[in-house]
């Protein structure tokens, strides 16, 4: 289980920004195959990442994840009192730091499904990368990033971790909660993948869950989990009991159940999405950075 100072529950698991994809990372020490000569390029060590993601520990919440299980590939481009910038590439390309554009050529060798993070950095790699990439099926600039620090009043729900007896009710949740986020149904493109991913969570601790009889009023996930912050996903109320204020009651369970263990709680949302936004307001919940996204 979670110790507060040596990093985040389970071991397996890659982030899910996309769902699936943990089959695709690789160890840190790998190294990349770049097009073309990179030369201000360089592979960063643990200690590199872990300090650049020190200097802002909600921003870069996915990357730290990521490098302290040793799921994920990185690439960076060296300041002059450490990293500059940090690219982590595999199915989603996530830079943060200044000085993107030199990721892409990083970006366009892969085969991204997802370009993500800051909006400032990937707007930066966009940019050098674009004539290299299709176009995005989807562009969402201006995605608000929220936190949280202080536990909200009690929601009085019966939120709980998810379990494995769960997972045949949480399967089809999950699927119907990024089918309205991303826009694809993941049972249709990889269901056993998909299976697999949400079976992880359960059995590493990310999933949470209130349910009356077999109906989910509430669930979430932990995408990503270091000693400072957890970035919450997959937020999601069954469509037959929305507007009955499930939603802001198991945040508020979730939020004071994970404050008790870090210091920080975020997320990111879609801009448009204001019944989402509403709901994190009203428990607390501060807007900080914006991200942007980028779906192929």
């Amino acid at each position: 289980m979670y110790l507060a100072r040596s990093g985040s529950p389970g071991s397996r698991q890659a982030s899910a920004y996309s769902p699936g994809s943990a089959r695709m990372w690789i160890g840190i020490g790998e190294s990349l195959k770049f097009r073309g000569p990179m030369p201000a390029l360089k592979e960063p060590t643990l200690d590199e990442i872990l300090a650049f993601c020190a200097e802002d520990p909600v921003e870069r919440v996915f990357l730290e994840d990521v490098a302290r299980r040793g799921l994920g590939r990185f690439t960076a481009l060296d300041g002059e009192f450490g990293l500059a910038a940090l690219c982590h590439v595999g199915s989603n390309i996530v830079p943060s730091g200044t000085g993107c554009a030199a990721f892409g050529e990083v970006a366009a060798a892969g085969n991204a499904r997802m370009l993500i993070g800051e909006e400032r950095a990937v707007a930066e790699l966009w940019e050098a990368a674009r004539p290299q990439l299709p176009e995005p099926r989807e562009d969402r600039p201006g995605q608000p990033v929220y936190v949280l620090d202080e536990p909200p009043r009690s929601g009085e729900t019966g939120l709980r971790p998810a379990a494995r007896d769960d997972l045949e009710l949480l399967v089809p949740a999950c699927a119907a909660a990024h089918l309205e986020e991303i826009g694809i149904d993941p049972l249709d493109r990889d269901p056993e993948s998909f299976r697999w991913r949400t079976r992880m969570q359960i059995e590493d601790g990310r999933s949470w869950l209130w349910t009356d009889n077999g109906t989910i009023l509430f669930k979430a996930e932990a995408s990503a989990w270091t000693p400072y912050a957890v970035q919450l996903q997959q937020v999601w109320v069954d469509p037959a009991v929305r507007n009955r204020g499930y939603a802001q009651r198991g945040m508020r369970d979730l939020c004071r159940l994970l404050l008790e263990r870090l210091p920080v709680v975020c997320l990111f949302v879609r801009a448009e999405n204001a019944a989402a936004i509403r709901v994190y307001e009203a428990i607390g919940m501060r807007r900080t950075i914006s991200y942007r996204s980028l779906i192929f």
